[in-house]
């Protein structure tokens, strides 16, 4: 069972590893390769390597690598044939199988994916032209301040009041309608899931439809939001609104900004804060976190100022010491939606994203605004409650930064702070120290020393130049030059296949952990000095050789001879001038000559 070897190499071909990444998380050009942060890892800084030329991928700090196969595969959690035919389909290819069940799922969510495309041009146009839109058009141009512009970049639609006008309009298969939560089963039968109402379609981070929300228009019938029911492509825990357009100002200002409508997100957007998301009818969860930190590490939660009070504290500590993310949360006016602020005020949403506060603090702040902190009593009652706030946190020392803070707004002496917040009944709801991720060492991920860094410097930079520049020294590499063990082993595999994805294949577990971080380790070296100090490196090694021999009487009067031309050829290699170019390269080629001579004698 499987797909043909032919098709899968056309696949390898076709498919752009780059673009591909990029649909999951953020990549910025360093020289002729791309960096990001690992999204198999949690990391601070970048360590994700891709070349796009080789079509690989190598994390420096997990060891992850691989082809655009792998990577679809590990993110997506998809089969290897699964991962193949995704690629396939966006590269337009057909596959052969010799098992037609083979990839059935990712053909399913394929078919899903087409699905809500027609659906959502549909509803789009549905809402552009038709009449019996006209009150929804009228509630985004005079209620929201949509403009036309913003209603196309947004692709938002409508959903009319008919019973199964959709079903009767695109004319597809009723089960494949079902399937993408498009229609749903009654009393009287199939009927549309979203009728009157105003929908905002919900994308995937690379910009493939997953859903919908709608939204009812005033005086129409309850729920106010009806959001798309779970599907094979559509989990509310793990998608976020707006993320398709807001990843690259989240990747530019390095953080994001999460929201808890539709709406608040097209307001932030024209308010100028671009990097805003919005979880889709539901409350922050891991799942999204997860997805965030593919792009970002500071997260500012920008809800009402009654829901930005409601996030669990648990909760935010814990992801913040699991994922080594800083959240922080923007503080708005009572009674403020930031949607409204984003139209009325929008220098006062900027500034209020721009001074969030981290999580603590945030609650901190509420608390002293519920207090009169000019009277003795409330300060101590004050001060009461904010160190049962502060023992929440899991970080000792970030309980003693705000412990101070305390102290110095109600006017408390920090000792006594210290020795309240160590009492039973204070500290009792504390847990065991946390679990700990150990991918990092403080706030930087340590480079592991792995394969590479054990090969001499000459060896790694022919090996660079043999898989990125194959033309400046396919012609004058030997087995033979290489000193290494596993350096000459990985240049044998490379020799010895006619493409990379077959030399990955042919080597062995410590030759392929070389090659994995060898296509995505540039060389700037230049071939000619990389070739000579290969070339002087095989010549001293066989000088000290044959001086051995000397010292051992094995025919040091045949010896002496070549030990001289050895001893020559070195001088040569190391000559300056203004003719050194050219006696190092004939002094490069006579030597490397007769090691391969040597060799082949010794063979013999």
């Amino acid at each position: 069972m499987g797909i043909a070897e032919d098709d899968i190499a056309r696949v390898r071909e076709a498919t752009d590893l780059v673009a591909v990444v990029t649909e999951h998380l953020a990549l910025r050009k360093v020289g002729r390769s791309w960096m990001g942060l690992c999204p198999f890892h949690t990391e601070n800084s970048s360590s994700f390597s891709v070349n796009g030329e080789l079509g690989f991928y190598h994390c420096f700090g997990c060891q992850a690598s691989g082809d655009a196969i792998t990577f679809v595969r590990e993110i997506e959690h998809l089969d290897f044939v699964e991962a193949v035919e995704k690629l396939a389909a966006k590269a337009g290819i057909t596959l052969h199988y010799d098992d037609e069940a083979t990839g059935r799922d990712t053909q399913r969510r394929n078919r899903i994916y087409d699905t809500l495309a027609a659906a959502v041009e549909w509803y789009h146009q549905r809402l552009m032209t038709a009449a019996d839109a006209g009150a929804a058009r009228g509630y985004l141009r005079q209620e929201r301040g949509y403009d036309r512009e913003t209603v196309l970049r947004y692709r938002l639609g409508w959903a009319p009041e008919g019973w199964d006008q959709l079903m009767r309009s695109l004319g597809m298969p009723t089960a494949a309608l079902a399937d993408a939560g498009l229609v749903t089963l009654g009393d009287r039968g199939h009927s549309d899931f979203f009728r009157g109402r105003l929908l905002f379609p919900i994308f995937e981070a690379g910009g493939r439809p997953v859903g919908f929300g709608g939204r009812m228009l005033p005086g129409g019938r309850p729920p106010k939001y009806k959001n798309s029911a779970a599907s094979a492509v559509y989990d509310k825990s793990r998608v976020l609104y707006g993320l398709n357009w807001a990843k690259g100002s989240v990747v530019e200002r390095e953080q994001v900004v999460v929201c808890e409508g539709y709406t608040d997100v097209i307001g932030l957007h024209a308010a100028g804060v671009t990097e805003a998301v919005a979880t889709c009818g539901t409350a922050l969860a891991e799942g999204h976190i997860r997805a965030l930190t593919r792009f970002a590490r500071r997260i500012v939660l920008a809800y009402d100022a009654d829901g930005a009070g409601q996030a669990a504290a648990d909760r935010v500590y814990e992801w913040e010491r699991d994922f080594k993310v800083d959240i922080a949360v923007a503080a708005f006016p009572a009674g403020a939606d930031p949607a409204d602020m984003a139209r009325r005020d929008p220098e006062a949403l900027q500034a209020a994203i721009a001074e969030a506060r981290p999580y603590l603090g945030f609650q901190l702040e509420r608390l002293f605004s519920r207090h009169d902190l000019r009277s003795p009593e409330s300060r101590v009652r004050a001060a009461s409650a904010a160190v049962s706030l502060i023992a929440g946190h899991p970080n000792v020392l970030v309980r003693d930064q705000y412990l101070m803070l305390v102290a110095d707004r109600c006017r408390v002496d920090p000792a006594r702070l210290r020795q309240l917040a160590a009492q039973p009944q204070v500290a009792e709801g504390e847990s065991a120290p946390p679990r700990r991720i150990a991918v990092s060492d403080g706030d930087v991920v340590r480079r592991p020393s792995g394969p590479n860094s054990t090969l001499p410097l000459a060896e790694l930079e022919a090996l660079r130049l043999a898989v990125h520049r194959p033309e400046e020294v396919a012609r004058r590499l030997e087995e033979e030059l290489f000193g290494h063990p596993l350096a000459r082993a990985t240049f044998v595999v490379l020799a010895s296949a006619e493409t990379l994805h077959e030399a990955m294949e042919l080597a062995s577990p410590e030759v392929a952990a070389v090659l994995s971080r060898l296509v995505v380790e540039e060389s700037e070296a230049e071939a000619d000095e990389v070739m000579v100090r290969l070339a002087e490196r095989a010549g001293d090694r066989a000088l000290k050789e044959l001086q051995a021999d000397v010292r051992q009487a094995k025919e040091p009067g045949e010896i002496a001879p070549t030990i001289a031309f050895l001893k020559l050829m070195l001088e040569q290699l190391r000559v300056d001038g203004d003719h050194a170019e050219e006696e190092r390269r004939e002094a490069e080629q006579s030597l490397v000559r007769w090691v391969v001579a040597r060799a082949q004698a010794d063979g013999s």
